[in-house]
């Protein structure tokens, strides 16, 4: 396993985990699936998959814990309230989690984002709103629509913020400009169990995908079979196929 440091959630009492494999690389920064851990990365296969790119010095993943349970997972609370408390999780990544990576590789480098199921959804958004930071988001088996989840309640500021489906659509101008020039989205996802029901990551990659088209902004969407579930061992594959060409 890999070496993990606890860093604190700035506004809160908390501090959450991140794991880092390899040493040397492009650096990757990895969500885990809902409400799971920085260890569940390696734990589940997907280190392993791309070993040898790892032990080449081509990557170094730093897996990041999630804190879905007290935003996104939290079903009890509106999604404007959830929207809310995720901007502290963004706030500890900006001003924890990305000063601790510059340190471990020697100063700011372009970062990969890379996730699965909702993590996909962390991935891609990290990456459209700290496109400077993040170029590249890898989004596997993710839902873009976070008023699709449980939802209730008005919806505000935090919300539109937070869903990429609703501030993508309402880009114009310079930013939208500069964010075509910038990021780039690879979006995958499979036709088989469970990515379209309960999850919708079928549907959704494709609306997602569709409206990246509308906007302009680089992207891929790459749809695996009907044998292709919404599952580890279908990440792990997926993970090998395409990083090699990007680290």
């Amino acid at each position: 396993m890999g070496d993990r440091i606890e860093l604190p959630v700035p506004g809160t009492d908390l501090s959450l985990g991140v794991v880092r494999h390899g040493h040397w690389g492009r650096p990757v920064l990895v969500f885990p699936s809902e409400a799971g851990s920085a260890d569940d990365f390696a734990s589940n296969g997907m280190v392993e998959a791309v070993q040898d790119l790892v032990e080449a010095g081509r990557v170094s993943f730093f897996c990041v814990d999630s804190a879905d349970g007290w935003t996104w997972s939290d079903n009890d609370a509106t999604t404007e309230e959830r929207a809310t408390r995720h901007r502290s999780y963004i706030r500890w990544l900006e001003g924890a989690v990305l000063p601790w990576i510059a340190e471990q590789v020697g100063g700011e480098r372009p970062l990969i984002t890379l996730g699965v199921s909702m993590g996909a959804y962390h991935a891609v958004n990290f990456t459209l709103t700290h496109a400077h930071q993040a170029p590249l988001a890898i989004g596997m088996s993710g839902s873009y629509d976070v008023t699709a989840w449980h939802g209730h309640g008005e919806h505000g500021d935090a919300t539109y913020f937070a869903n990429p489906m609703a501030y993508v659509a309402g880009m114009h101008g310079e930013h939208l400009e500069w964010l075509r020039n910038t990021a780039s989205v690879l979006l995958v996802v499979g036709e088989g169990p469970f990515e379209v029901s309960p999850t919708q990551a079928l549907p959704s990659t494709r609306a997602f995908a569709e409206l990246l088209s509308e906007k302009g902004i680089p992207h891929q969407l790459d749809v695996w079979g009907h044998d292709s579930a919404h599952d580890w061992p279908w990440w792990r594959k997926q993970l090998a196929h395409h990083l090699p060409r990007f680290c």
